[in-house]
């Protein structure tokens, strides 16, 4: 995906006010299984994937749990850092080897006082990942499994092909032996 149709989908931004943001713009390749965002960290740069996939991740006493895949189009960042300048609590890693778009927040922050239509840019951007956001929370809380399993693969069909079952599985909150009775359900 382009950088003129990510910075599209979020809203559309007067030649002038997308020119600016897109000379800030950096394309960076980074190799699978690096990490981009770190927990307890404040980040500062914002991304676009451009090609690849990620996840996010919170550490538990025992484990990982994946609470977001990130897709071509996809933004990552640390909403706690970009809102708040706050640490955050997630942890991103590459999944794929990844060609992003890395944006500064600091310059973006720049830009929204000094252009209205950026700011408008930077208040939908906002909006659509708070709505991302309440999806899943409500998914997760009100759908079963299976319900959950399905509605990833009509949302997203090519990412249990691209995404290890143990992700998947704690995606979806369970242990990987039932992601295998459900996977056996669908065939």
């Amino acid at each position: 995906m382009n950088i003129d149709q990510v910075i599209d989908s979020i809203y559309p931004l007067p030649e002038a006010s997308k020119r600016t943001l897109k000379e800030s713009i950096v394309e960076v390749r980074l190799p699978k299984g690096y990490m981009l965002l770190r927990a307890d960290k404040i980040e500062t740069d914002i991304y676009f994937i451009k090609k690849g996939i990620a996840r996010a991740y919170a550490n538990s006493e025992d484990n990982e749990v994946t609470f977001w895949f990130g897709r071509e189009g996809d933004a990552i960042i640390s909403m706690k850092s970009y809102v708040g300048s706050q640490k955050g609590y997630e942890n991103i890693e590459l999944l794929e080897d990844c060609e992003l778009y890395r944006l500064d927040n600091t310059s973006l922050q720049q830009f929204f006082s000094e252009d209205l239509h950026m700011a408008n840019w930077g208040r939908k951007f906002a909006e659509q990942e708070l709505l991302k956001t309440e999806e899943r929370l409500i998914s997760r809380q009100f759908r079963t499994a299976t319900e959950r399993y399905r509605e990833l693969l009509q949302d997203n069909p090519d990412l249990v092909k691209r995404v290890p079952l143990g992700h998947i599985a704690s995606y979806l909150g369970i242990t990987q032996v039932s992601l295998s009775r459900i996977r056996a359900d669908f065939r």
